[in-house]
C-alpha cells in the first residue's frame, strides 16, 4: 500500500482537502439567510501541510511564548472578510460564495481526473502494456 501512496503523491491528500473546502463553501451557501452566520473558508496550504505532516506541531522554546491558538480540529479554517455585511450580521455573500464554489469544483474535478490518469497509467504498467 505504501507503494501506491507514493505513486499517487500529494494528489490524494489534495483531493481530500478540496472535498473539505467544497463542504465548507456549501455550508456558507446553505446558511446565507441565517442571522449572525459568519462565512468561512479553508486555507488550502495550511490544511494540506497539516494533512501531510500531522505530527508537526508548533513548540514553545520558552515558558513566556504564546500558544498558536488554533484548535487541532479547525486547522486551516478561517473566517472570510466580507465586502458588505448584512444588517443581521450575516457575512455570506452569495455571488462570492457561488464563484468560489464553482472554482473549487473545477479544481476538484481537475485533481480527480489527474488521479484517474495516474491510476490508469499504473494499471497499464501492471498489465505490461
Amino acid at each position: 500500500m505504501n507503494l501506491l501512496n507514493s505513486a499517487l503523491g500529494v494528489h490524494e491528500q489534495a483531493l481530500k482537502v478540496k472535498s473539505q473546502r467544497l463542504e465548507v463553501l456549501s455550508q456558507n451557501i446553505a446558511n446565507a439567510d441565517t442571522p449572525n452566520y459568519k462565512a468561512r473558508d479553508l486555507d488550502f496550504k495550511a490544511l494540506l501541510n497539516h494533512t501531510r505532516n500531522p505530527d508537526m506541531q508548533l513548540q514553545a522554546t520558552h515558558a513566556g511564548h504564546m500558544a498558536h491558538g488554533e484548535p487541532s480540529g479547525t486547522q486551516g479554517l478561517k473566517y472570510r472578510n466580507p465586502f458588505n455585511t448584512a444588517f443581521d450580521g450575516n457575512t455570506v455573500e452569495m455571488s462570492v460564495e457561488q464563484a468560489n464554489y464553482g472554482q473549487a469544483a473545477a479544481q476538484y474535478q481537475a485533481t480527480l481526473s489527474f488521479l484517474e490518469n495516474r491510476v490508469s497509467g499504473l494499471r497499464r504498467a501492471l498489465r505490461g502494456e
